[in-house]
């Protein structure tokens, strides 16, 4: 009994050093993430050899996983989304065949709604038609958890769902086919836009408007429009409300962005800011 305890505490023991050997020579670019990902197989290895009764003990199964951060998001600036915003309309203005202006004013109406309302790609993509009546003024979004939210469209975002549908229409085939229901439709299973379609053409997009693509995708637009508005003074728990979500602390990793500002303000409302000075 004793050996088999003196062997299970050896077995962790050298499982733990390999572990810290491993987040030494990684240094601070893979952190913590990589470190749980080899602790999480080796706990499915030696779970695997007690089931099949190869060991009669799991040394992996006492040890504690690193502690793993939260990483700020990636961010544009609001100069880069203006940049992508005016080469998208520029797309929509040029001479090109009829499809091909259509997918110009797709993707300038999908980055329009993207900017003005945070949403996920996946909310985004599957909007249905009904979210471009001509007198909405805010559109129901079911996000996660089938849960419901109405965020506010502005007037960029409206006339550009507007050209879009205009485009459609002349677009619109003569035979007799069933409308489609979705804002963005398309002929894959889902019925309607991929998120990875739109994740490429927004890649594109980048690299037309003279930034790097790596840098730029769907959640990183997300990412801007809530860093954006805390930045211009919004409410936290508005953005919160905006962004569908659930918990505070997920809204929280965009306060970053605001931390000069923050300052600021101390310094310059602070009742005894005044003092300090003179």
């Amino acid at each position: 009994m004793r050996s088999k305890t003196r062997s299970r505490t050896s077995d962790a023991g050298l499982i733990s050093l390999f572990l810290d050997m491993l987040a030494a020579e990684q240094g601070a670019g893979d952190k913590s993430s990589s470190v749980a990902r080899r602790l999480s197989s080796m706990r499915h290895l030696f779970r695997f050899l007690l089931n099949e009764r190869l060991r009669t003990d799991d040394p992996a199964a006492i040890l504690s996983g690193p502690k793993r951060g939260r990483g700020l998001p990636k961010v544009l600036s609001i100069a880069d989304v203006d940049r992508m915003l005016t080469r998208a309309k520029e797309l929509t203005q040029t001479d090109s065949s009829p499809a091909l202006r259509l997918r110009a004013l797709r993707l300038h109406c999908l980055l329009e709604v993207l900017y003005a309302t945070g949403l996920r790609v996946s909310e985004l993509v599957s909007l249905p038609l009904s979210a471009a009546r001509r007198d909405a003024r805010m559109i129901v979004v079911r996000g996660k958890g089938n849960k419901e939210r109405l965020v506010p469209l502005n007037d960029a975002s409206r006339q550009a769902m507007a050209d879009y549908l205009a485009a459609m229409q002349v677009m619109k085939p003569e035979k007799k086919a069933a409308p489609s229901k979705w804002l963005f439709p398309s002929f894959g299973a889902s019925g309607h836009l991929t998120r990875q379609h739109f994740a490429r053409d927004l890649k594109e997009l980048a690299a037309a408007s003279g930034l790097a693509p790596r840098l730029v995708s769907p959640h990183v637009l997300r990412h801007a429009f809530a860093s954006h508005l805390l930045h211009n003074g919004a409410d936290l728990r508005i953005v919160q409300t905006l962004l569908g979500h659930t918990d505070i602390s997920t809204t929280q990793i965009y306060t970053h962005v605001v931390e000069e500002r923050l300052k600021s303000l101390v310094r310059d409302l602070h009742p005894l800011a005044e003092k300090s000075q003179q």
